[in-house]
């Protein structure tokens, strides 16, 4: 139960909030009447229709806090994908953008401070994308192009009941162009800063007197806005480039940050007016861009003695204990010590050849600066390669983002009666992605990455939507089939090969859920919700991560990773013992460190819902509920160290949250005001710990999320519109496990670490939105539309050790825009800038500090745009 005093401070949050919110819109334009309500009024604010409960209401009815975006509002605001709304809603954050996935594609998204900020098959995203009622499960694809949109429903907090597995942050719902019955369309082209050339149009064409079709292409190209410049110093020619390494693909540019899409989409739709409606769809997406704009942000050589016998260079301790092997200060070390000083270290294998007979073999790194050939000597690892313009770089390495990704579905309608459909949601998705980054921004090959992941879904839902009790009682129904599988495949290099990962995985999914909701009103002035979802999902996973350096063989005396022994080693450990001896757990490939064969686990769980809604009066309600969401464990897969015989992995996330709300529209429809006031108990939370080389999930602890929000549309004289919203918002650690306070502790000067009571990453407290918008109609029948957007959001972290140099700082974020509408609204012309005072800030980033490097990826800068569109 909700303790008094909770109860009581959620009250008094709603009620200041009330009284202070600027608020956020919802936007201008009519929708069909829903849910029985009054068919919209000339003049005041339009109503918006959403299915966030899966059947067409009125927002305003919707006893969840929704932010709702309709076509033409997006268009307005040049929202062009998913991770432009984050601006838009409150207590939302959403990136373009992981650390180290390379592409703006991948989707980084955190609702009410819940979320995950990676792409890797192993973690499943907190917050759910929906595209026509089809669930996206892979982060990578998922920060979807907008060129079709009917409408965005952002949902915030656990939505487990009707929308299931992972969505317990929130759940976005994008609802696509529906084919209309009559022939038309738009087309719109578009040019800007850095050569922007986007072209989109969408056309309607009937068939037959009962089959209607639509198609919807975009294109667009643009060239990065990060610009690789050549380091003044020729020893940068005598690194070993990235094509000397293992990598998903060879490709490099010259700019970062870049565009060049394509997308189709067509939907058939067959309705006689009868029972039953079908409707197919198709959409495919092809990327073939740069990497997304990184850059090194800091660099790190720390000091200190080996946690072990030899006192080998390159490890560091941290106030609470040994940040691991540093391989920036073992390569500095190699390069510039002569024989005798590597002898006395006992480093001539680590400063040796580097590869194995498993890999490619690269000549030794021992004394090269301090021999006599002056033609071999290598730029040491160091601050130098730090650039304070956030658009230039260093990096030579890979840059590419390579995205295929196409979907099939058939959604079928029957209405058995007036008071019974039953409703068919099939879907197959299947994603192909190759993406490289150079992170360490430099001519070395300190911190280069690239991925390829191949991805399969399909997915079956059946919903039984009904009325009864003489229309007092709505309830859903219904059950849900997902199954998927996929490859992962990761190479990185560090430090010039010192540590070469080559990652081989193997996932598949199933999963089936049962779901219900009922929702009652038995009299005019209350109502009831009861739901609830019940899901089993088995989990395999087979892993084949590699060290191509065989590293720990030569830290432990054995020259590869065959056994044979360095003479003179410091722990020999004999070439019978080699192998075992450092826990190597494949027999039949030495060089292997994840533990062989097949991982399963199996998860279930039950995510109920209870609701209460009071209506006062007309047009306002106020609405308390109670709810939990899941998110299934799974295994840490980047690892670089042997596992022996354990695969490592860890357990499911849990939220129960509380959340009070009011929905209103006063002043005869000209005020439209929304509020809520939540607390989420979060367990066992799912975070990217560092440790090492190897970014590991883990269950990093408990915390404690409270907040409140407002959304507001605000009409007061014909012509001008207010949007804004405010949103606050408490999300801190209550307990911490222990392996996160020793791998995300303190560092003086580089990581401020984690602590009970530290906020949890990707979580401002603070964000305000103001959107006025303002039409002048001309008397020639065509109007002017003026529209700005003002954004403040306060400070950021990153990343859970809050990395300083990762600290996202306060932030004012300016767009705005100027349309002229033809009469008939046949023709439009629209000039605007996005980021107007140019402000610049870091979108994702990692420290990774055993290559020494710390990295980041900034948001786009200002950026002007000009757009003509056609209808017809």
């Amino acid at each position: 139960m909700l303790k008094c005093s909770t109860r009581s401070s959620l009250f008094a949050m709603a009620a200041a909030l009330g009284a202070a919110a600027p608020g956020l819109a919802q936007a201008q334009d009519a929708a069909p009447p829903a849910d029985g309500a009054p068919p919209p009024q000339q003049g005041g604010i339009q109503e918006i229709v959403v299915t966030a409960q899966k059947r067409a209401q009125n927002v305003q009815n919707v006893p969840i806090a929704i932010s709702a975006f309709t076509a033409a509002s997006l268009k307005e605001r040049a929202v062009t994908s998913v991770s432009s709304l984050s601006a838009l809603a409150p207590n939302v954050n959403l990136d373009g953008g992981t650390p180290f996935s390379g592409s703006s594609a991948v989707l980084s998204a955190t609702i009410r401070g819940i979320g995950s900020d990676d792409f890797a098959f192993n973690i499943d995203p907190g917050v759910g994308i929906y595209l026509d009622g089809v669930y996206l499960a892979r982060t990578v694809g998922a920060n979807q192009d907008l060129p079709d949109v009917e409408r965005v429903e952002v949902l915030k907090g656990p939505q487990g009941t009707l929308f299931g597995r992972n969505t317990i942050g929130g759940a976005i719902s994008i609802v696509t162009h529906e084919p209309g019955k009559e022939f038309k369309g738009s087309i719109d082209a578009t040019t800007g800063s850095y050569n922007l050339v986007k072209v989109r149009g969408t056309i309607d064409v009937p068939l037959a007197q009962s089959l209607f079709s639509s198609v919807t292409f975009a294109v667009t190209n643009r060239e990065g806005f990060l610009k690789r410049i050549p380091y003044p110093d020729q020893r940068a020619s005598n690194s070993d480039t990235f094509y000397n390494f293992n990598q998903a693909d060879y490709a490099s540019s010259s700019r970062e940050g870049g565009d060049n899409t394509a997308s189709l989409r067509g939907k058939l739709k067959w309705d006689n007016g009868g029972a039953i409606t079908a409707t197919l769809t198709g959409d495919w997406t092809r990327q073939d861009t740069s990497s997304q704009a990184t850059k090194l942000l800091g660099t790190v050589n720390l000091p200190g003695p080996f946690a072990g016998t030899d006192n080998l260079p390159g490890t560091a301790l941290s106030a609470s204990g040994t940040t691991g092997f540093l391989f920036s200060g073992l390569y500095n070390f190699c390069i510039g010590a002569n024989a005798q000083q590597i002898a006395a270290r006992n480093a001539q294998a680590l400063c040796g050849a580097r590869g194995t007979q498993y890999g490619r073999r690269l000549s030794p790194l021992a004394g090269v600066n301090v021999d006599s050939d002056p033609t071999n000597d290598r730029l040491p690892w160091d601050s130098r390669f730090v650039l304070s313009d956030p658009d230039t770089s260093y990096a030579t390495g890979p840059s590419f983002n390579k995205l295929t990704t196409w979907g099939l579905g058939a959604t079928v309608q029957a209405q058995v009666n007036d008071d019974l459909t039953i409703k068919s949601i099939t879907a197959y998705r299947d994603t192909r992605w190759r993406a490289g980054v150079d992170a360490d921004g430099s001519p070395l090959s300190f911190l280069e990455l690239s991925f390829q992941q191949n991805q399969w879904q399909f997915s079956q839902e059946v919903q039984i939507l009904g009325k009864a009790l003489d229309k007092k009682l709505n309830y859903v129904l219904g059950g849900y089939y997902f199954k998927e599988q996929g490859t992962l495949h990761d190479y990185v290099t560090f430090d010039e090969g010192l540590v070469q990962v080559d990652g081989p995985n193997r996932f598949k999914t199933e999963n089936y859920a049962f779901f219900g909701q009922v929702d009652y009103r038995p009299i005019e002035i209350l109502g009831i919700t009861v739901g609830g979802r019940y899901t089993h999902e088995t989990k395999q996973f087979e892993g084949g991560q590699q060290e191509l350096n065989g590293f720990n063989y030569k830290l432990f005396g054995c020259s590869d990773a065959n056994g044979n022994v360095t003479p003179g080693a410091p722990f020999p450990l004999g070439p019978v013992s080699c192998q075992t001896g450092i826990s190597y757990p494949n027999p039949a490939n030495p060089v292997q460190v994840y533990t062989p064969g097949v991982n399963r686990k199996t998860f279930d769980n039950f995510s109920p819902k209870v609701g209460v809604q009071l209506y006062p009066a007309n047009r306002i309600m106020v609405y308390g509920s109670w709810s939990k969401g899941y998110k299934t464990g799974g295994w840490t897969t980047r690892l670089t160290n042997p596992q022996g015989n354990v695969a490592p992995g860890f357990g499911p996330e849990k939220a129960t949250t509380w959340e009070l709300g009011v929905k209103s529209t006063l002043l005869d429809r000209k005020l439209q005001l929304n509020l809520a006031a939540f607390t989420t108990d979060y367990q066992g939370v799912q975070l990217n710990i560092q440790i090492g080389t190897s970014p590991t999930i883990a269950n990093a602890g408990r915390a404690r999320i409270k907040g409140v929000e407002a959304e507001m549309v605000l009409a007061p004289v014909t012509g001008l519109t207010i949007n804004g919203s405010v949103g606050y918002i408490d999300a801190h650690y209550t307990q911490i496990d222990a392996a996160a306070l020793v791998n995300a502790s303190p560092i003086p000067g580089i990581q401020a670490g984690i602590f009970l009571g530290a906020p949890l990453p990707k979580t401002a407290n603070w964000k305000i939105n103001v959107s006025p918008r303002y039409q002048l109609d001309l008397a020639n029948g065509g109007n002017v539309v003026a529209l700005a957007d003002w954004t403040h959001t306060t400070p950021v972290w990153n990343d859970i050790a809050r990395t300083l140099l990762l600290r996202r700082p306060t932030n004012d974020m300016v767009n705005a825009s100027l349309t002229y509408n033809t009469p008939g609204d046949r023709w439009s012309l629209t000039v605007g800038g996005t980021n107007l005072t140019d402000t610049r800030y870091l979108v994702t980033g990692g420290p990774n500090l055993s290559a020494g490097a710390i990295f980041g990826s900034y948001n786009r800068p200002r950026e002007w745009y000009l757009r003509a569109g056609f209808k017809f």
